[in-house]
């Protein structure tokens, strides 16, 4: 690998609920120009897979539980938004004014169970807030599957959200849905430079292409939610995001 590209998709519409993504990428990758080959990755940005996916709430029809309200009392938020919150997650990590860390139910460890109402539209007057996609692997794999029909391209396609980091300020991209690539790749028993075997280096590799797209993608009004990512290499097998989740035995902080 000598050099990666990252081209963004111009042009896409603003995506509602229903609509067909598989279409809108293949549309978008001919308007721009870019013949799709085997071996580019197609990185999504979350919010409009749950857009298409009709992955929204609207707050008028929540009834905050007595434990959301006493929780939104205590991080400054609506109780309404807090419900919705719980209701995605499994547990609450920490809460403090402001914020609010959980476990979500897909086993994701992150702010405000990925329920955001950034870049969301009122509908009708209604305030409404989005989900995650209620399965992103899947999500993935079934825009890898419908592109390669209707492209002849093998491509792989990662869904990409922002995630605050423990111990660091900051949001980056990470993958939260892959299909047709490893998430993880294993250098262990690999030789370093010097002939010594790697002991405990596994690439995030999902996740290093997820931030990477974000450099281009952005996180407010660029209205570039899909890039092509190409010039990547890679042989290990196959993953999916949630093989990129550490297991509750090997956490040193759960």
């Amino acid at each position: 690998m000598t050099s990666v590209e990252i081209i963004p998709l111009q042009g896409l519409p603003l995506v509602g609920a229903g609509d067909d993504l598989i279409e809108l990428m293949a549309s978008a990758l001919e308007r721009n120009d870019v013949a799709s080959r085997a071996g580019d990755v197609l990185v999504v940005a979350q919010k409009i897979v749950s857009k298409a996916e009709g992955r929204f709430v609207d707050l008028a029809t929540v009834e905050p539980s007595a434990k959301a309200v006493e929780l939104a009392a205590l991080v400054d938020k609506d109780p309404r938004l807090v419900e919705i919150i719980l209701s995605e997650s499994v547990r609450t990590v920490r809460a403090r004014r402001g914020v609010l860390i959980v476990e979500h139910r897909l086993g994701f460890v992150m702010a405000n169970a990925g329920v955001d109402q950034s870049n969301v539209g009122p509908s009708g007057g209604a305030q409404r807030a989005l989900l995650l996609p209620s399965n992103p692997d899947r999500s993935a794999e079934t825009l890898r599957l419908g592109l390669a029909a209707r492209t002849g391209s093998d491509i792989a396609v990662v869904i990409n959200d922002s995630f605050g980091r423990a111990w660091r300020q900051g949001t980056a991209g990470v993958a939260i849905g892959a299909a047709g690539l490893p998430a993880l790749i294993d250098l262990r028993g690999r030789p370093d430079l010097f002939g010594r075997k790697l002991e405990a280096s596994i690439i995030g590799f999902a996740d290093e292409i997820a931030a990477a797209a974000s450099l281009v993608m952005g996180q407010a009004d660029e209205a570039l939610p899909a890039v092509i990512i190409r010039g990547l290499r890679w042989s290990a097998p196959t993953s999916t995001a949630a093989s990129i989740l550490r297991s509750p035995n090997e956490d040193l902080f759960r």
